[in-house]
């Protein structure tokens, strides 16, 4: 049990003996508080601050009270919340480690937009994260809201941040020839995962997820129950991706298409090792892009080339939104413009057409 100090203020205290290092500890609602502080001075200061706030909630009409919920406790919440309904919980959780050191502790309905925006702005460089992070402190306030925790939600007065989503980099077949021979070079048991990234564009989640139920040789068929925008979908298998299928259940007989055991990768001894897991490309595509000497290409633009080669083949932008499983049709006309030869050769038809007209007198 920690020591209790000789400060004559209840609920702060020094928890190891001449550390230094105080604490404080309150109840609010009835749920006991502790927090870490460090000063003597400090800790009393922020103790009185506490007891006021919780004075000042208890003073607030019942339908209010429920508003000094503080904010690490909605995120708490968020986190159960993540588990039903999130499939991957690994972003929530690395975005509140970030947030929770300077939000935790605060009153939830004191947290006003400029208090929100003016933390992205300094903990975000790219448009896209800080965006994100937007979006995660919208949920923690929209659940709390929708549960009566809370009387607003401040996060949907940030402004979104622009984000250039035109960039769509796809390898020519030049670079994948150059690419495949490096990975054959270093990784040869990698060369069917990027087969099937190539042939089928699955997100990385869903490739690397896939188990041998989902893979049906008979049909030729990929069944994805669970995707990013929360619908099933079905790839078809070509021959090449077929083969590559084949090869990795020559390769290993476990329930996973692709294992993933977590493994340390020894980088120079210039730089601190990382462990990379083996299920993720992370380490061997970029050693292999290196030696291509491909710049700018990372494993999702695989995705972004299996979308391209479909509309340079002048396919349906409809084909290529339920093939890639894109939420909306706006996403898969990204691509529009790289199926322009097909575009011309329809302007193209109405000369004739005219012409026709014309020699008729119509």
């Amino acid at each position: 049990m920690p020591r209790r100090s000789s400060a004559k203020v209840t609920g702060v205290w020094e928890k190891e003996p001449d550390s230094g290092i105080w604490w404080i500890r309150y109840r609010e609602n009835g749920v006991l508080h502790r927090e870490k502080v460090g000063r003597k001075s400090d800790a009393l200061a922020l103790y009185q601050k506490r007891k006021n706030e919780i004075r000042m909630g208890a003073k607030l009409p019942e339908n209010m009270r429920r508003a000094s919920i503080r904010f690490g406790q909605l995120a708490e919440d968020i986190r159960l919340y993540s588990q039903k309904h999130h499939r991957d919980q690994g972003h929530i959780e690395s975005r509140l480690k970030l947030i929770l050191p300077d939000f935790g502790n605060r009153l939830a309905d004191q947290i006003k937009p400029e208090d929100i925006d003016g933390w992205i702005a300094r903990n975000t460089k790219a448009a896209a994260t800080a965006n994100r992070y937007r979006a995660l402190f919208s949920l923690v306030f929209r659940e709390a809201l929708r549960n009566g925790k809370v009387t607003s939600n401040p996060a949907r007065l940030v402004r979104l941040r622009h984000e250039n989503n035109g960039r769509i980099r796809f390898l020519t077949d030049d670079e994948e020839k150059r690419l495949r021979k490096a990975i054959a070079k270093e990784f040869p048991e990698h060369l069917p995962e990027l087969t099937i990234s190539l042939g089928t564009g699955m997100r990385l989640s869903e490739q690397y997820s896939l188990t041998w139920e989902q893979i049906d040789f008979a049909r030729k068929e990929i069944n994805l129950e669970q995707t990013k925008n929360g619908s099933a979908r079905t790839i078809p298998m070509n021959s090449d991706v077929r083969r590559a299928f084949e090869i990795l259940q020559e390769m290993d007989k476990s329930e996973s298409v692709i294992d993933n055991p977590e493994s340390e990768i020894d980088k120079p001894a210039s730089q601190s090792r990382r462990v990379f897991p083996l299920h993720s490309p992370r380490y061997w595509f970029a050693t292999a892009l290196a030696e291509a000497k491909i710049a700018r290409y990372r494993w999702h633009d695989n995705r972004h080339t299996f979308c391209s080669r479909l509309a340079m083949r002048g396919e349906n932008m409809k084909v290529i939104q339920q093939l890639a499983g894109h939420k909306t049709i706006q996403m898969s006309a990204r691509y529009a413009h790289l199926g322009e030869k097909n575009l011309r050769t329809a302007i193209e038809g109405l000369c004739g057409n005219r012409r026709r007209t014309a020699a008729r007198g119509e």
